[in-house]
């Protein structure tokens, strides 16, 4: 690796930590925006969001995409849908943190994985490999571990696991930048948010003008909240290998846990510790399957080469017909609209 390769390497591993660190401690911000309720913060997070991507976008002049999206009425279709299933997952998010449910919350970007490669079968009949299942089955039986332990369904987890799921397969058909994505579906949010949130000041319920200046600021700011993230994950993205990527997603859920239990003081009996341990242990299952399934195909193509040189016959090499089923972490156009 040159001077320069490495350099980049290294901006890209703390533009990654800087974007999971700013989703794992997010968690601390949405308390500030009390009074307002998750709705109003919701529908702020859309309409300022959409301000301040679409400001990020004009600096840099990046508008081509958009005539190109505007032909495309089935992409336009497929980002009403992500913006719709992004739209529950963000006020899923809000709604649980402020009323106490931070490590719920966290559960369900921790199954996310689990989520995405039980879709992955039921929906777009990719094969797993026996590990892979394993770690399925075991998070299937810490839900039911879980759902014991707190006396219903963790459907705070499972909403947000689902949601985001459906969101990355969805993403995965658009195909767009993650900064072009963020543009595209908050301005299907735009609308409705704004109206609500006119709405909500015509009836007077509205807590942007009547809580002061640093409320409104504060408002104002889940635009930044929402894409200063994205920016630095995309730094990272064309910079570090995507098992990087996916080692490090684990970072937001993990800081997300910590913050419910050490901060938040939220209670952890014993059946909750042997849920989450469960879904720790099919998470290492996963990861370990992935990174050596990777392993195994970078040699594989690394010899191709040195076959060519002798003056073998070759032919092709390409990776195990399941390798895609289940990368380290979610598919990277997933992430890019994290709580």
């Amino acid at each position: 690796m040159t001077g320069t390769s490495a350099a980049e390497r290294r901006i890209g591993l703390l533009n990654g930590f800087a974007a999971y660190g700013m989703w794992g401690l997010v968690p601390l911000f949405w308390p500030l925006l009390k009074p307002a309720g998750a709705v109003e913060i919701l529908a702020h997070r859309m309409v300022w969001s959409l301000l301040f991507v679409a400001a990020a976008l004009l600096v840099v002049r990046r508008w081509a995409w958009l005539g190109e999206l505007l032909r495309q009425p089935r992409k336009l279709a497929l980002i009403t849908v992500a913006a719709s299933v992004i739209t529950v997952n963000w006020g899923v998010y809000i709604w649980a943190v402020n009323s106490g449910h931070v490590v719920e919350a966290s559960l369900g970007y921790f199954i996310n994985p689990l989520v995405t490669i039980a879709m992955g079968v039921l929906l777009l009949k990719e094969r797993l490999r026996p590990v892979q299942w394993a770690a399925v089955g075991i998070g299937a039986a810490a839900v039911l571990v879980l759902t014991v332990g707190y006396g219903r369904p963790p459907w705070i987890s499972l909403c947000l696991a689902f949601s985001f799921a459906t969101y990355g397969l969805v993403k995965k058909k658009v195909n767009l930048g993650g900064v072009e994505s963020l543009a595209a579906e908050t301005a299907v949010q735009f609308l409705p948010a704004l109206g609500y949130l006119l709405w909500l000041s015509a009836q007077g319920d509205s807590t942007f003008a009547a809580e002061g200046a640093g409320h409104a600021a504060l408002l104002a700011a889940t635009g930044i909240v929402t894409a200063l993230p994205l920016v630095c994950f995309g730094a990272a993205a064309i910079r570090v290998p995507l098992s990087t990527l996916g080692l490090l997603q684990y970072l937001a859920p993990v800081f997300q846990f910590l913050l419910g239990i050490l901060y938040f003081k939220e209670a952890m009996p014993p059946e909750r510790w042997a849920g989450f341990a469960l879904v720790w242990l099919a998470l290492t299952l996963l990861t370990w399957d992935a990174l050596r399934t990777a392993r195994r195909t970078a040699r594989m193509l690394a010899a191709q080469p040195k076959a060519m040189r002798a003056g073998l016959p070759t032919r092709p090499v390409t990776a195990p017909a399941d390798t895609e089923s289940v990368p380290a972490a979610p598919e990277t156009k997933s992430l890019e609209a994290r709580p």
